[in-house]
């Protein structure tokens, strides 16, 4: 059996091994190795970009709603760039007709060719082409009404009746449609083309070389929920602005992995909401300022770990709740659990659900530990008994009842009356969403309250040698990482300050450990001290 100490140790080492491994495979899809004859000027093996000749190229934009289309098929175009520079940036709007047929739930896709000026795109063999959808489906928000009075808080009304059903799918605009060229001339290897680009490459042979035409790709990383707009059977015409940017081939390559994976995600079950979430990641940040996210998500997912295993671990040994407040266990169970219940109502990103599920699961075990809580089951009925506390626990009991009593003359008021502030003043999906909000606000607002009383019990015992300091350090290495993802991933804006308000408490207890040194006469968290560990080693 391997001790905690070199488990620790193998899984900073596996964490190091991965973190290296991806570094590697990120600089493997930023850089590209050129073909080792083209500084020569020989063409064997070697495939040169046409664009390397300047030739006159068109931009059009056809929309329809079948995904092939010909020279003879019912298309419309609606956007046509004659002279289109490579180099220049644009953004222009443009009004699409939607389809009677898109109206009732259908798909409208957008073609958009590359081709030479003057020519139609059917009729030039040299033309390169992609398709992307411009609808998509998702469940409509729910409507928030006022509790008291039912007033409604948006105009969902008209839309709910052309859609029949809140809980089915219905198709929503994307109003965005984001195209990139690649600009580099770049002289590719024959041999090793990389396979995330040869996709989107058509060769033709000129004279004794192959050329590649110029590489068009569609950045659907762009598309965000934000911009989604529900499709209405009266809907005949809807906005859609078409960007343009120039793109590197590191950068190309990059994008390209990055919507791989999201559709990857998306395969696995994500919603397009979940999905949504790592796009704003990629797409609202640079690309140091991603790099910065990476490594701060690997030291998270690490600490996150190690904290989940020295807290299960100082639990799962715990014979004694001396020192510890039992009350803030309770209290802390109760709030992971409503957190966890209200971002499930606010359809959270499964990133922040997840963590919180699991989070709360363990807070349900420590309860039982801590109230020595054992579960007989009498045929399909389960029967709890609670264990006894010895003098020492009953103590420490009064220390956590006294801090109990004088918080409860802030804390509850304060609780009532921002539930009934709510009530009268914000609107909600239904009342379940009322309570939840209500519950969960006062375990933002105030929750840090409910630490007091463990920092009372430490206040008079003298100690906090009773406290996980292993847990509580890997815990806040991570609380000032969340503070950076607070700033990344979308989250509700309570869930965002809880992040902040986590930093205070902790240098709370820093200073409590600061203020109380260790003496090694009193009592672990394990129930033993030093001087008893001496004396049994002695004997």
């Amino acid at each position: 059996m391997l001790s905690r100490s070199s488990f620790t140790s193998l899984v900073v080492g596996v964490f190091t091994v991965y973190v290296a491994h991806t570094c590697w495979v990120m600089y493997g899809i930023v850089y590209t190795r050129p073909c080792p004859t083209a500084a020569d000027g020989a063409a064997g093996g070697c495939v040169w970009p046409y664009l390397a000749q300047r030739p006159k190229l068109q931009l059009s934009v056809y929309t329809t709603t079948r995904s092939s289309i010909g020279a003879e098929s019912n298309i419309d175009l609606v956007l046509n760039v004659e002279d289109f520079d490579i180099e220049s940036k644009f953004e222009r709007t443009v009004n699409v007709s939607v389809p009677k047929k898109t109206r009732n739930n259908g798909t409208l896709y957008a073609f958009v060719f590359l081709h030479h000026a003057g020519i139609l795109p059917w009729y030039d063999d040299k033309h390169v082409h992609i398709v992307s959808p411009l609808t998509t489906y998702m469940v409509p928000k729910p409507e928030e009404i006022h509790l008291l009075t039912g007033e409604s808080a948006t105009q969902q009304i008209e839309a709910e009746k052309d859609t029949n059903a809140l809980d089915e799918p219905v198709s929503h605009w994307r109003s965005r449609l984001t195209l990139n060229v690649m600009v580099e001339d770049f002289v590719f290897d024959g041999s090793s083309l990389p396979a995330d680009v040869h996709r989107y490459m058509k060769m033709v042979q000129l004279g004794k070389t192959v050329h590649y035409l110029p590489i068009l790709f569609i950045d659907q990383l762009s598309n965000r929920v934000k911009d989604l707009m529900v499709i209405n059977r009266s809907t005949t015409e809807l906005p859609l602005t078409v960007s343009y940017d120039k793109i590197s081939l590191g950068k190309l390559r990059f994008w390209i992995h990055m919507q791989d994976a999201v559709y990857s995600l998306q395969q696995f079950g994500f919603s397009e909401k979940d999905a949504d979430e790592v796009k704003g990641i990629f797409v609202d940040t640079n690309l140091y300022f991603l790099a910065l996210t990476f490594f701060v998500a690997a030291f998270h997912l690490l600490f996150d770990f190690l904290a989940f295993k020295n807290d299960i671990s100082f639990w799962k040994k715990k014979r004694s709740m001396i020192g510890m407040s039992t009350k803030a266990v309770l209290w802390r169970c109760f709030s992971t659990v409503v957190i966890f219940l209200f971002l499930l109502d606010e359809q959270t990103s499964l990133l922040v659900l997840i963590p919180a599920g699991v989070g709360a699961v363990i807070e349900l075990w420590k309860v039982k530990k801590a109230l020595k809580m054992t579960i007989r089951w009498q045929g399909l009925r389960p029967k709890f008994q609670f264990g006894a506390y010895n003098d020492s626990e009953k103590k420490t009991e009064e220390y956590d009842a006294q801090a109990m009593k004088y918080l409860s003359y802030l804390l509850y008021p304060l609780c009532i009356g921002g539930a009934g502030y709510s009530l009268l003043n914000v609107k909600y999906k239904s009342w379940y969403s009322w309570l939840i909000n209500s519950f969960v606000n006062g375990v933002y607002a105030f929750g840090f309250l409910f630490m007091l009383p463990q920092l009372f019990v430490n206040y008079k015992m003298k100690s906090v040698a009773h406290l996980p300091w292993k847990a509580f350090t890997y815990k806040a290495f991570n609380t000032f990482i969340d503070d950076i993802f607070a700033f990344i991933i979308t989250m509700p804006t309570s869930h965002r300050l809880a992040c902040f308000r986590d930093d205070v408490v902790f240098l709370v207890y820093l200073y409590q450990r600061w203020l109380y040194p260790v003496d090694k006469s009193r009592v672990n968290e394990y129930g033993e001290s030093y001087e008893e560990k001496s004396k049994k080693k002695s004997s």
